[in-house]
């Protein structure tokens, strides 16, 4: 049952005490990581949620005592998490239990071979000298690159407001100078001539939406992320971190409200008044910041304001990242079971570019597949009861904005136990003795879940028009006092990315009108 605290006035309220209040739409992190950085601008902040549980795709059910995490499962840069924390007075790792993994993960092909991904510098120049020795050099020199890349991207761009064409004119110099044209395969293929280092050195765009073969070549920067930060696991998943920023906001005075859904956005005098939720009630702000996908903050929350450069029609011409099949399984009695399998497993099929192809460009569910398989009960004793295991393994597949798009009621099943014919081949034998609690996520199931466009995992595919200025902007340019957050706004999609962009935020939304008051005094 929706439950709305004190501090969201109706708008036959506003005039009397709707100053200093704020709206975020949807508890996914780059929600709840805006309303803890407005609370601590001062702002009086709801967070309105259709879900039964914060977190978004960060979030988790229960099976049986199995903790099905059902998005995000790796934190690769802690840093945006302490700094967030620190906004709020905070201490992150007071609240939340992170440990960091060696190796990072594994990637096997179907020769046999294997690649584990470590942070030791020279344990990764030991696996790259044990598959391709001739490509050390050209691993020190991606090594560089990425570096650099991360230094301009992330450290630079990804951590302030790109909504200026006269920033974008500013640093496009930049963009020339590191070949921002070239795809991360592209650049890859450049310094590895063994093309199983080639796909583990380009792969990482797919953990974001991207395809490796279109995707700018300025994503190797996740190569220096994995070195100089590490990979970690949350205990109690990402669910866990989610909790403890409600406890932030709450802490606030904010409050987060679940199974309310935002309908439409609010508009008075030409700009933000509040929103509208599908009970019909009304609640009044003087801002509102829509962690729902771009796609559907133009097109639904705003399908009754003018747009000038986000309308139906563009939206539909932008590119969409690819839809994802998950399939979330426990097992029983197998914790010993399967030793060299960790928690971080990437299963290889026959084809590469070619099955690439076939998700991002053809829209072809393919009879191949590669899988990226999870089990954090290796780690995490709260994700499975004693003796068993947690696991999910996940698919890239099309998202539905294809032609012929995949019928996934009628798919589903078929392709889970194609699924698990890979599993029970090239990692888990016998898997299917032992299964017990189970759950799939489709395509469809993310559009009516998390009200994403066409299915589609990641929202806006990240090519290199479709970034930075060419991206939806942290402050919309459609209505004052709307803003972005999120995996479709800058700087894109992944924890660090939609954690950064609340960070981008704070530095567009002004302090509370309260707070201001009292700094003027002050002065």
């Amino acid at each position: 049952m929706t439950v709305l605290h004190p501090f969201a006035p109706t708008l036959a309220d506003a005039a009397r005490d709707g100053a200093g209040h704020a709206v975020v739409v949807g508890a996914g992190l780059g929600g709840l990581a805006s309303a803890m950085r407005l609370g601590a601008k001062g702002w009086r902040v709801s967070v309105y949620d259709r879900l039964d549980r914060a977190g978004g795709r960060g979030s988790s059910v229960m099976r049986e005592g199995h903790r099905f995490d059902l998005g995000p499962t790796i934190v690769t840069v802690p840093k945006v998490f302490r700094d967030l924390w620190a906004a709020c007075g905070r201490d992150f790792d007071a609240d939340v239990d992170l440990r960091a993994l060696d190796p990072f993960y594994e990637i096997r092909w179907p020769d046999g071979s294997r690649f584990a991904a470590r942070q030791s510098t020279e344990a990764m120049r030991a696996e790259v000298a044990r598959l391709s020795p001739g490509d050390l050099a050209g691993y020190e020199r991606f090594l560089k690159d990425s570096e650099a890349r991360y230094a301009f991207g992330f450290e630079d761009l990804g951590r302030r407001s790109m909504h200026r064409f006269a920033d974008l004119l500013k640093v496009i110099h930049r963009f020339v100078w590191l070949r921002a044209d070239r795809s991360v395969h592209a650049h890859a293929a450049r310094r590895f001539a063994d093309p199983r280092l080639r796909m583990a050195f380009s792969f990482h765009p797919l953990f974001i939406g991207g395809d490796p073969f279109n995707v700018t070549s300025m994503y190797i920067l996740v190569s220096h992320l994995e070195k100089e930060f590490g990979v970690h696991c949350a205990v109690g998943g990402v669910q866990a971190i989610a909790d403890a920023m409600v406890r932030v906001i709450e802490a606030q005075g904010g409050a987060v409200v679940q199974g309310a859904e935002v309908d439409r956005v609010l508009v008075e005098g030409g700009r933000v008044a509040g929103v509208e939720l599908t009970s019909g009630r009304r609640v009044a702000a003087e801002v509102v910041v829509s962690n729902a996908d771009a796609g559907h903050t133009y097109d639904r929350l705003l399908r009754d304001v003018p747009r000038r450069r986000w309308t139906t029609r563009r939206l539909a011409r932008s590119r969409w990242s690819m839809g994802l099949f998950v399939w979330y399984f426990g097992t029983k009695g197998t914790r010993e079971l399967w030793p060299d399998v960790g928690q971080h497993t990437i299963l290889n099929g026959p084809r590469y570019r070619g099955l690439v192809r076939d998700i991002f460009i053809r829209g072809k569910l393919a009879p191949d597949m590669s899988l990226y398989l999870h089990r954090p009960s290796v780690t995490d004793p709260t994700a499975a009861p004693a003796g068993d295991d947690t696991f999910y393994a996940l698919s890239p597949v099309p998202h539905l904005g294809h032609d012929g798009a995949v019928d996934w009621a009628e798919m589903a099943e078929p392709y889970r136990a194609r699924v698990q014919a890979v599993l029970e081949e090239q990692a888990l034998p016998g898997l299917g003795a032992h299964l017990g609690p189970q759950m799939m996520l489709t395509p469809a199931d993310f559009a009516t879940r998390y009200l994403s466009p066409h299915g589609a995992g990641f929202s806006i595919e990240p090519r290199i028009f479709q970034s930075a200025w060419f991206r939806p902007h942290n402050v919309s340019e459609e209505l004052p006092g709307l803003y972005l957050a999120g995996a479709g706004t800058h700087p894109g999609a992944g924890l660090p990315g939609v954690v950064a962009s609340a960070e981008v935020l704070a530095t567009l939304v002004p302090d509370a009108p309260s707070r201001a008051a009292r700094r003027m005094a002050a002065e």
